[in-house]
Formats: structure tokens, sequence, C-alpha cells
């Protein structure tokens, strides 16, 4: 049986409340209000779509075996690279096999459900699994609607042969060049239409039949709807669920309040966290909308033995950090400039040729493990650091980017330049042994302490304006209890 086998999420740490960002723009119109309620997430200076795609994939695949991967789609609108295959560093940072199909899909708000359909209706077993991944990180000028509604985060879906979590029964697309929202090529705000004029002529006329076709094609009555996933406000999404013929009381609570609309990852969030809580039977309606609509019915199957998600729905929301500071908020998002002073005024110039020689080592966080010793170090390197050993060229690969470590030493330094000072930095001590030098992520001042526990991000190491080019590498975070 071809179908979902696993679900994965991820949401970026940091939060800031709804009523911070209206304060903070009260002179432009009245505090408050329902879009006043509730947080959204968004990003740390050292994440985008590309390491919160990576994060999901990593929770989505567990402790499952990656070399039976044979594609990867990775569904962005907000991809950092617009002439290099953001897919391919993803698919890097899992240490996919090289002979991985590495796809970018962009273009439309529906650009997740597209891949997600896609690969359901093509997956056949025969040749490997393929991983579909959703990531957003939109942004909005400041003082807008869209500042309030939107969120940053990632979600991923593993298709394939096997134990299926959710099969399709069946689906539908409509392609319709309404216009409800655009971006312009090299713009940085989305431009969005009258809201009214979005929900009669987009909303209320597209989904309802768009969601009429998938069920003709699932062989599904609209009663048989068990859980209803509908991309828009709640309030509309009653009467699109009236109008298709379900069950009002199939809807599923939206996450906008607690997170906030995710773009092309919204849809797919939405999906992760419902099959995490369905019931074996149930059937699902999932739509996604964007210049048209798809809709796909799933069947949930009752959950075999096997590797469970790492860090699911309700863990990420629990593990946050609260912004208070509005303008370090636009800072993270590239929005303002800020003066760093004079140590913030580096060249950051990339030696490609020697990145490319050590890319696995950089982007999979591989280190070596000496095999006449056992001892695990990271760099590798032609000699044994080890001081009663000191073997040469005995060093095999040693993955480890999935391993834990526990903090051995740290520093935070407020004197060099972070984007989000302090710069926190120390050696972790490796649970496969050996100790490694390297920055700290998500952390407070005075939230660090010397035995605590840490796992491994995968982050933008740093960036150089002067060239549009980021490099990426791992960094430290710690555990939350």
């Amino acid at each position: 049986m071809s179908g979902i086998l696993a679900c994965g999420a991820y949401l970026p740490r940091l939060r800031i409340a709804r009523t911070v960002i209206a304060a903070a723009n009260s002179w432009l119109r009245a505090p408050g209000g329902a879009a006043a309620k509730g947080e959204r997430t968004f990003c740390n200076w050292d994440e985008d779509a590309i390491t919160m795609a990576v994060e999901a994939a990593r929770a989505c695949l567990a402790s499952r075996d990656r070399s039976t991967i044979r594609s990867l789609v990775l569904a962005s609108t907000t991809l950092p690279f617009a002439d290099r295959s953001n897919a391919g560093i993803v698919a890097a940072a899992l240490d996919l096999p090289a002979s991985t199909q590495c796809t970018d899909l962009c273009g439309s708000q529906r650009a997740g459900t597209q891949a997600l359909l896609q690969a359901l209706q093509r997956a056949d077993g025969a040749d490997g699994e393929v991983l579909v991944i959703a990531s957003d990180r939109r942004l909005a000028k400041p003082g807008s609607p869209q500042e309030l509604a939107y969120g940053h985060g990632a979600a991923a879906v593993l298709i394939g042969e096997g134990p299926v979590v959710a099969q399709l029964l069946g689906a539908a697309s409509l392609h319709s060049d309404l216009v409800d929202h655009y971006r312009s090529s090299g713009a940085a705000y989305d431009y969005t239409l009258e809201e009214r004029w979005v929900r009669d002529e987009g909303h209320l006329k597209v989904l309802p039949e768009v969601i009429g076709s998938a069920l003709n094609d699932a062989q599904v009555t609209a009663e048989q709807i068990a859980r209803i996933l509908l991309p828009v406000p709640s309030r509309t999404a009653q009467v699109v669920t009236q109008r298709a013929g379900m069950a009002v009381s199939a809807l599923e609570d939206d996450i906008v309040g607690v997170c906030g609309d995710i773009g092309v990852a919204h849809a797919l969030l939405r999906l992760a966290k419902t099959l995490d809580e369905a019931q074996p039977g149930d059937r699902v309606l999932l739509a996604g909308f964007g210049q048209g609509a798809d809709a796909l019915v799933l069947r949930v199957f009752e959950r075999e033995p096997g590797p469970e998600a790492d860090r699911k729905f309700p863990q990420l929301l629990a593990e946050r950090i609260e912004e208070q500071q509005y303008t370090r908020f636009l800072s993270h998002c590239g929005l303002l400039g800020v003066d760093f002073g004079m140590r913030a005024e580096r060249d950051n110039r990339t030696a490609h040729s020697a990145s490319f020689r050590r890319h696995r080592d950089l982007l999979a966080f591989v280190g070596g493990r000496c095999t006449a010793c056992g001892t695990v170090q990271f760099p590798r390197s032609h000699v044994c650091v080890n001081p009663q050993c000191r073997a040469f060229e005995t060093q095999v690969t040693h993955p480890l980017a999935e391993t834990r470590g526990c903090v051995k030493t740290f520093t935070e330094d407020w004197l060099a330049y972070s984007a989000r000072p302090p710069l926190v930095y120390g050696n972790v001590a490796l649970e496969a042994g050996g100790n490694a030098f390297i920055e700290f992520a998500d952390t407070m001042p005075g939230e660090l302490a010397v035995g605590r526990p840490v796992r491994f991000s995968f982050r933008i190491k740093d960036v150089d304006t002067l060239r549009g080019f980021q490099r990426y590498f791992w960094k430290a975070t710690p555990v939350q209890d």
C-alpha cells in the first residue's frame, strides 16, 4: 500500500504577541481587536525557508532509513536563492544519497498541496520514497494587517510504500487566475486585494466546486468526512463547508491564532497535526487555495509500531521564546537596519572551493571516528586527536547531526558581533565521545549551564551582504524539558 508514511513539523521558537505589534503601530490605527489576539511565530536571524525545511524533515524522518528516499520536493514562495538548488541544500543537510532528485516548487500558496498531491498520485513504492517539504518565511510591511496574520514555519511529509498513516482516496484541482494577492519578482511584500471580493469570488465559489469533484473522485459522500482542513478564515470555512454539503462540526480548528498563517506550509502543517490526532478510518479533506484550489480526500490508518515523529505540534508550541521588543522582531525579519558597530564590519566572503571539498562535513555535520581507538572528532583530519593514539589515516565518517551532547563550556560574548546579542559559543561534549567547538542558537542570556543537554540545528552561519550569499552550518540548541 502506498501513501503517507510519516509527517513532521517545525515552528521557530521565537514568538511575538500580536498586542506587541499592535501597540507599536497604534499611531496608525486603533490597537486591539480580534486581529491582535494570540501570537505569531517568526524566524531568528539565522533561520530561513531552508533551515526550517531541514528541521521539519528531520522531525518527519526521525530514525528512518534515509537511503530509500529517491526524490525531495521543496515547496515555498520565499526561497533564499533564485538561481541555486534550494532543495539541494536541504538534501545535503539531511545527508541524502547523491542520486536524490531535488526540485524547487514555488509560485503559488498552494505549492505545498500541489507537491503533496503529485507525489501521492505517482507513488508506487517501486523507485523509493518521496519527501515533500513546505516551508515559508513571508515578510510583511510594518503596520500592515499581514504583519499580524503571517507566521513562519515548515512541514514535511514522507510518501512511499509500507505501513501508511494515510492513503489518498481521491483528489481534484482547479486552476483559476483569480488574483487574491501577489508578489512581483524582487518585491519584499505581498500586495493583498480586498477581502470581501476574494471571499465571494474565490473562496465561496472555487472551493465548493473543487471539494465536490474530489469527493466524487474518492467515491466518498460529504457526510463521511470526519475532519476538514480549509485554508480560509473560520466564518468563511463554515459557509464553504455547508455549500459542499459537509458537517460544520467536522471543521478542524485553525492554528492561525497560535502561530500565524504559515503560507505554503500551512496546509501541510495542519495535516501533520490532524494525522497525529485522527482516529483510524477517519476521512480527512485537505484543501489548498491560490489561483485555484486543490482538494485531497485521505483515509487515516492505524499507526503501526515504528519511528515516531520528533517534536510534535503541541511540543513545538510549548518550546517558545517570547519576544517583547518590536524593533528586534523587525531586525530579525531584515526590515530594520541596525548599527551593530565596527565589529560587524567584516568581509564574509566564502571560499567556495574549500567549502565544496568539505561540503559533507559542513552541511551534513559529519565528523570522523578513529578505527584504531574509537575517538570521535569534528572536523575530520588525517591524524587522530586522541593523544594516546595519534594514528594516521584511520578515520571513517561519523554523522553527528542526529546525535546529542551537553554543554561543557560556554561564553556569552557581548563584545563580538551577533545579530542577536550576545554571541554564545563554547564546547559541547558529544554523546558519541569527543568535543565540538560550536555556536549556540535560540538561547537567552543566563539560560545555558554546564551540563545542559543540547541538540543540533541547521542554521545560517553568516551572510555575505556584499556578494549576496549566505553560508549554512550547525549550531547547538538547548533541549527543552
